[in-house]
């Protein structure tokens, strides 16, 4: 039973969403680099149909791995989301090179891998939502990492968009432009519905970013 794949899962929005999609019937892998996380998603969704495989999104063979075995349970995913980002207060001239490397690894990097192992495959199959977890619709001098960032995956949802688009995939980011907190006005059950509506927009309506 194909599903969802959220990579970067965790007690916000990434649980939220598994939620919000498991409630239409669809299975969920659910992929990240803490057992622990991994636990407390999987609890989160009794009587789901849930695979779990630990990875850091920053480790290209061990994401591409995780992957694989969600593939392998489920089948080719109808939805796969990436979710994974550093969110820590920067401004430049503060972080070493090392330190934006690292930032730019998670935020934007292991997007592209994510995208690069699952899109070819819905591809093939003409059909298939790839969405990124965006925000900062403005650029913040006290995020700049973080600014960076959503600047970067949103301009991977335009490349893949152009890319694969004509042959079915809908690519497209959900930017959050504020903290996330249950009953506050950035509800991740809220955010996750930004991401159904994405999956079941008709092709001739398709966007691709939601501001939230």
């Amino acid at each position: 039973m194909a599903g969802v794949v959220i990579v970067g899962v965790g007690p916000g929005i990434g649980v939220a969403v598994a939620k919000r999609f498991v409630r239409e019937g669809m299975s969920a892998g659910l992929i990240a680099r803490s057992e622990q996380t991994l636990k407390g998603a999987a609890d989160a969704l009794p009587g789901a149909e849930v695979f779990t495989a630990k990875a850091d999104s920053t480790d290209e063979v061990g994401l591409r791995a995780a992957l694989d075995r969600v593939a392998e349970e489920y089948g080719v995913p109808d939805v796969v989301v990436y979710n994974a980002a550093i969110i820590q207060p920067d401004a430049i001239g503060e972080l070493t090179v090392r330190e934006h490397l690292d930032a730019w690894a998670v935020n934007v990097v292991g997007a592209i891998t994510t995208a690069a192992h699952v899109v070819p495959a819905m591809a093939q199959r003409r059909s298939g939502t790839f969405i990124i977890t965006g925000g900062m619709p403005e650029p913040k001098p006290n995020y700049a990492s973080l600014s960076l960032g959503k600047a970067g995956v949103r301009t991977l949802v335009t490349l893949l968009d152009q890319q694969y688009g004509a042959a079915g995939v809908h690519a497209a980011t959900v930017t959050v432009a504020g903290g996330v907190s249950p009953g506050g006005a950035w509800d991740p059950d809220g955010i996750a519905e930004q991401y159904w509506r994405l999956h079941i927009q008709p092709r001739a309506e398709w966007t691709h970013e939601v501001l939230h």
